[in-house]
């Protein structure tokens, strides 16, 4: 990453920092984060501990409420990167109080191009193992975020599958985790099967008529041509 792409003006981390939000997890995900130059977002999943990791990781986003919220603004538009942990569930939460500060937000930026990045998708992806332990405040986050017509992109993490689409005329995009990934699996309601895909990340270029989303898997050497 940083031989290609470190000139990016951000790296966001959607969530599941670690597995089972163990302190060591998040001391090594600290001194490998520290290596990047940019700045630098690590969000939090239905697998993390909010108190442990603004700990271990005090220059964590942190909101006025405790939350693991903030905001990043670009020459391009305002990132806000939303807390949607719920912990010890696996489905996400977005409580009246971080409601309540996100539209604080998104008033303040008025006209400003907004891209909102989050763990959990507050709407169902049609994998039904995944559907059920999606932010389930839809109606209440729909309510504020719906009709603004400068929120560009929703980037979410969660689900370990590539997808994009558009939900209520926003346009949104996820992609493969770092560890297992979930196959296309329409059927199976639970448990979560796994299977073994390559891990991706993605590649994000704004501008202001344009986003521009690529995903780039990770190849072992046996794959290359």
């Amino acid at each position: 990453m940083l031989a290609n792409h470190g000139d990016a003006v951000a790296c966001v981390i959607t969530g599941d920092l670690a597995h089972k939000g163990e302190q060591a997890a998040y001391e090594g995900l600290r001194e490998q984060l520290q290596r990047l130059p940019m700045p630098v977002f690590p969000l939090l999943g239905n697998h993390d501990r909010r108190t442990l990791l603004q700990a271990v990781y005090p220059s964590a986003l942190r909101d006025a409420n405790g939350f693991v919220q903030g905001v990043f603004d670009t020459p391009q538009g305002r990132l806000l990167m939303l807390d949607t942990l719920d912990e010890g569930r696996n489905g996400g939460l977005y409580c009246a109080t971080r409601l309540a500060w996100l539209k604080q937000q998104l008033d303040d930026a008025g006209d400003q191009p907004v891209f909102l990045f989050m763990h959990h998708p507050p709407f169902d992806i049609g994998i039904p193992c995944l559907d059920c332990m999606r932010l389930h405040e839809e109606a209440a986050f729909a309510e504020l975020v719906v009709g603004r017509p400068n929120i560009r992109h929703l980037f979410f993490g969660h689900v370990h599958r590539p997808v994009c689409g558009s939900w209520r005329g926003i346009p949104f995009s996820t992609m493969r985790g770092l560890n297992h990934q979930v196959p296309f699996d329409l059927h199976t309601p639970s448990p979560v099967p796994k299977s073994h895909e390559p891990p991706a990340y993605a590649v994000v270029f704004l501008a202001p008529d344009q986003v521009t989303v690529h995903f780039h898997d990770y190849l072992d050497k046996s794959r290359l041509p």
